[in-house]
């Protein structure tokens, strides 16, 4: 196990508890970190650990769940403090009991993350960069959500992908969709709305009470089609999610087009992230996409 005394230690004064006796128990940290639960005077922290180079990922995370939770509409762990420390960089939450989002909690979500979504900034994009996972995410501003998105999103995961050996038809046709992307927003014209940008099954759960929590975050201003697409991409939330959401926001109709538009960046992402066994998958996608190019 770590040695945590001096992250303990920066936990002690942030929150002026007494952490002089504390307690740690090792709990899963997702696919990069590890994570442990640390328990003193009957409270509780959630701390993720990196590498040392790793702690400007935590500063962004951390300024990703303020940004959320300044908007106040759906319930995030609280910041408690970030760092290097112990030869290690960390993030330190409040810790929160999860269980799993189901029913009325996937519902409320719904209804949350389209108040969420109408926090909006008159531009595209972030005031820092971030991480999707591992992977470094760019968050320049822009004034126009097509050019972010094929200079931003799109074409770093492509490049990326093509460093890593996955050339031949992922980058022809790679690159013939970004010319013509255009094409998925005639008739469409997306605002710049506070995104979680990472919300998938494994980002969200309900607490002790359930009501729905949100975490992890790949934080920046896009179309808000982006994040409801990504419920969609690995199982999703359900029809109460659903039916919640689209009473507040209807969706258009060229979003389920756009919908695979989106999720061709997070599956690129885990291309580059865990290796070729997503390869078919981007490929098949983009190849849907140019397929709406001929209709």
């Amino acid at each position: 196990m770590a040695s945590l005394d001096s992250i303990v230690s920066q936990i002690e004064t942030a929150t002026g508890v007494d952490c002089s006796d504390y307690q740690t128990q090792s709990i899963g940290g997702g696919c990069i970190n590890t994570a442990y639960k640390i328990i003193a005077n009957d409270q509780a922290f959630f701390v993720k650990l990196n590498q040392p180079e790793r702690v400007d990922m935590f500063a962004a995370e951390a300024q990703g769940l303020s940004e959320m939770a300044e908007a106040n509409c759906v319930r995030v762990p609280e910041v408690v403090t970030y760092g290097q420390a112990d030869g290690q960089s960390f993030l330190a939450l409040e810790y929160v009991q999860l269980g799993s989002m189901r029913g009325q909690a996937a519902s409320l979500l719904g209804e949350q993350l389209a108040r969420m979504h109408d926090i909006e900034q008159p531009f595209f994009g972030w005031h820092i960069d971030n991480t999707i996972g591992s992977i470094p995410q760019y968050n320049q501003r822009y004034d126009d959500w097509l050019t972010f998105w094929q200079e931003q999103r799109l074409g770093p995961q492509l490049e990326l992908a093509s460093q890593q050996g996955f050339g031949g038809a992922l980058q022809r046709c790679g690159d013939k969709l970004q010319a013509d992307m255009a094409h998925f927003f005639s008739g469409y014209t997306p605002k710049p709305s506070l995104l979680h940008g990472d919300l998938w099954g494994g980002n969200a759960s309900a607490d002790e009470h359930g009501n729905p929590v949100i975490y992890d975050p790949a934080t920046y201003y896009g179309d808000r089609e982006a994040d409801v697409a990504m419920t969609e991409l690995f199982g999703g939330f359900g029809a109460g999610f659903n039916d919640a959401y689209r009473s507040i926001h209807p969706l258009d109709s060229g979003y389920p087009v756009r919908k695979t538009l989106y999720n061709l960046y997070h599956v690129l992402n885990h291309l580059n992230m865990f290796g070729g066994g997503y390869l078919g998958q981007a490929e098949a996608m983009i190849a849907q996409l140019l397929s709406e190019l001929k209709g």
